[in-house]
């Protein structure tokens, strides 16, 4: 199992150029070689019950693409934070959106993190909104993060994610984490090829 770091701490983007030496650091924390485009965002946050959710989590948010098309359509009251495992990239978020939630940390962490904002930790996300390269991850790494995120959605809740379309099927982390995925979720759906991204990705929606 993936070690859980002890408690984080909450605090209350940039360009291209910053997210591609962030991703030349550490790939398997960035992910990415470039921000995420507003239509894989818009696709991202697409058929999701945004509007409906009273509690929302986003797994490394880097530079915020996802981020601000979720805060758009969060109702009045909703619950929204974000876990971000680079501090480089939470110090570029936080500027960006200085009135979100932000937890330094990893995704693992969820059920603590849920209960140090007051929830249960078990069944109290609506929707929780990745950015992950969970392709790039190991096997352990892939399980403990799915397990926690289970753990922590209601009944009915979502986990939404991307992932490269030729990475994905080319790799065998990509090939690992969508067959794994029914082993978590009931249901596991798989968008349209978002060409406007660049590299070109797809979205997958898994309900728990």
């Amino acid at each position: 199992m993936a070690q859980v770091p002890s408690a984080p701490s909450p605090t209350s983007v940039g360009s291209s150029g910053s997210f591609f030496k962030e991703f030349l650091k550490a790939p398997t924390v960035v992910g990415a070689v470039a921000p995420s485009s507003w239509a894989l965002a818009e696709q991202m946050v697409k058929e999701t019950g945004l509007e409906r959710a009273k509690v929302v989590v986003e797994y490394g948010p880097g530079t915020g693409s996802f981020s601000r098309v979720i805060r758009e359509g969060l109702s009045n009251g909703a619950k929204y934070f974000v876990i971000e495992r680079s501090a480089a990239m939470a110090e570029r978020f936080r500027k960006t959106f200085p009135g979100t939630l932000l937890y330094l940390g990893s995704a693992s962490d969820v059920p603590e993190l849920c209960r140090i904002e007051g929830l249960s930790g078990h069944g109290c996300v609506d929707v929780v909104y990745s950015g992950l390269p969970f392709a790039s991850f190991p096997a352990d790494v892939q399980r403990t993060i799915l397990e926690r995120t289970v753990q922590v959605l209601r009944p009915g809740g979502m986990m939404v994610t991307f992932a490269y379309s030729g990475f994905s099927a080319l790799t065998a982390g990509g090939r690992r984490f969508r067959k794994v995925l029914p082993k978590y979720f009931s249901s596991v759906t798989t968008s349209r090829t978002v060409w406007r991204n660049a590299p070109p990705a797809f979205v997958y929606r898994c309900v728990k």
